[in-house]
């Protein structure tokens, strides 16, 4: 069996690396090229891309997971997510799009918010590069959680890797591919094999449900509806068990999205800003049919799994149990390699854009501001690696929870960025004083929370999910810090050396 799925899984090797080396003849000449794709995505890149490096391994792991163990209840979160990002493209996508290109043609985030206040430029640059490459270290570490759990499931007792355990072997060959198609083809590869990743996951999310109801063991729609009724009829309610704070934590998810540097950064690369309702339509229709699959995944295959007598250990492994046992080894292959391309999607997405930080908004602004464009692509790639080795160092926990390090990650970046990156494109009051403030105090309001455990617990009752309180802490932050005080810095066109 372990033969046929290494074929599926090498051919996929294969063909990732191929793109990186394609996207290198064509995209790595300029820093620009190299972090930014010279914003000449097409609107199905750029929707696909976008779409496959938000969703990463927590589609496929950790909300079927959830759903597994609590049913309807947790759709809820990708409800939420459903809306909030179909607001992000209306809200942000075109506007950044436009803005980023007018102030100064910046490449990153932290460059566009440093020209647009231009009085709090290096404090803006500096404060927003720590919190990217703090939360993406995080948040990569959850990608590479879920590459470690793909080899630690699928290969348990069938294969092994001598001395390193298959989780440990998961997390190395994971960032490998990652590292090899990132390093060489910077953002064009990134994208071009977002692209194909994400048709790959969506293609799975169909499949994988359709079998799981209507193939052997299945039972159908209505067997599996009255075996889930049998075992406990709250998994099939929307609203049954779920508080008010339960609920809310949930939906409010979708909060994060304007905040996601590795999500947002896709709005500055597409093509022409007529693209962006193209590319918003194709963005939706992909994420509402991969989450009803996942949605469906995770919930019948509870049903199936008692059916069948299964015992299913970890709940954020229902995908991988379920495609080693119903396919043939090379579709088996390939639904490893739609895992994988959820994981490798987000991943190579976030380590580039936490090393165009490092690379813009650290190395260019400190160590060496005359930095030549084929210097600052050599050292871009360095910072990627250096990135991915400190993920690496923090999955290296086995006990770690894809969901749990997803749901911090987030909540960072969209109490930190969110707000600031609303209020920047459409409030014209906002400052730069405002912007630190906010960013701070988002960043700080999230930690604090988590540290405290108010998002497991909260004054006796259900936790509350951290970005509720740091979302709104920092839109405070901005408007009242904004409103009293002056800032009397005006945007200057600034050439990029």
């Amino acid at each position: 069996m372990a033969i046929g799925v290494w074929i599926s899984l090498i051919a996929y090797f294969a063909l990732m690396v191929g793109i990186g080396i394609y996207a290198m003849r064509k995209s790595t000449s300029s820093s620009e090229d190299y972090m930014l794709g010279g914003r000449t995505l097409s609107p199905q890149v750029a929707a696909l891309s976008a779409g496959a490096s938000d969703m990463s391994g927590w589609l496929l792991l950790g909300l079927p997971g959830a759903m597994f163990v609590s049913g309807l209840g947790s759709a809820w979160i990708g409800i939420g997510l459903l809306v909030g990002a179909l607001f992000n493209w209306i809200l942000v996508a075109p506007r950044l799009r436009e803005q980023t290109v007018h102030y100064g043609n910046a490449i990153t985030i932290p460059a566009f918010l440093a020209n647009r206040f231009p009085t709090r430029a290096l404090s803006l640059r500096t404060v927003s590069a720590i919190v990217i490459v703090i939360f993406f270290a995080v948040y990569t570490a959850s990608g590479l959680v879920a590459g470690g759990k793909l080899f630690e499931s699928a290969f348990s007792g069938i294969y092994n890797f001598g001395d390193m355990s298959n989780y440990a072997m998961g997390i190395m060959i994971t960032l490998g591919v990652v590292l090899v198609y990132t390093v060489v083809g910077g953002f064009l590869a990134v994208s071009m094999t977002d692209f194909v990743q994400g048709c790959i996951m969506m293609l799975a999310l169909v499949i994988m449900p359709a079998v799981v109801l209507f193939g052997e063991g299945g039972g159908g729609l209505g067997q599996a509806t009255q075996t889930l009724n049998e075992i406990d009829p709250t998994l099939l309610s929307w609203t049954s068990g779920l508080t008010f704070i339960g609920w809310l934590s949930a939906v409010t998810w979708g909060l994060g999205y304007f905040g996601q540097p590795h999500i947002i950064v896709r709005f500055m690369a597409i093509r022409t800003l007529k693209d962006v309702p193209v590319a918003r339509n194709i963005g939706m229709g992909w994420m509402l049919i991969s989450l009803i699959g996942a949605v469906s995944l995770g919930i019948f295959g509870r049903a199936y799994a008692i059916r069948n007598g299964m015992d299913i250990e970890d709940p954020e492994t229902i995908f991988i149990v379920l495609a080693n046992l119903l396919f043939h080894p090379l579709i088996t292959g390939f639904l490893y390699a739609a895992l994988l391309a959820a994981i490798m999607s987000t991943v190579s997405s976030q380590l580039l854009v936490a090393s165009s930080s490092l690379t813009e908004d650290f190395y260019r602004l400190f160590l060496h501001k005359n930095a030549s464009e084929q210097e600052s692509v050599a050292v871009g790639r360095v910072c990627v690696v250096l990135v991915g080795i400190v993920a690496a160092i923090i999955a290296s926990d086995e006990n770690s929870q894809v969901l749990g390090l997803v749901s911090n990650a987030w909540a960072g970046f969209g109490a930190a960025f969110g707000p600031l990156i609303i209020l920047s494109l459409m409030w014209s009051r906002t400052n730069g004083n405002g912007a630190i403030a906010g960013m701070v105090v988002g960043a700080l309001t999230v930690m604090i929370w988590i540290s405290l455990g108010w998002n497991g617990e909260f004054l006796g009752g259900p936790g509350v999910y951290e970005i509720i309180p740091g979302f709104i802490a920092s839109f405070i932050a901005i408007m009242v810090v904004s409103n009293a005080t002056e800032d009397s810095g005006e945007y200057q066109h600034i050439t990029r050396n």
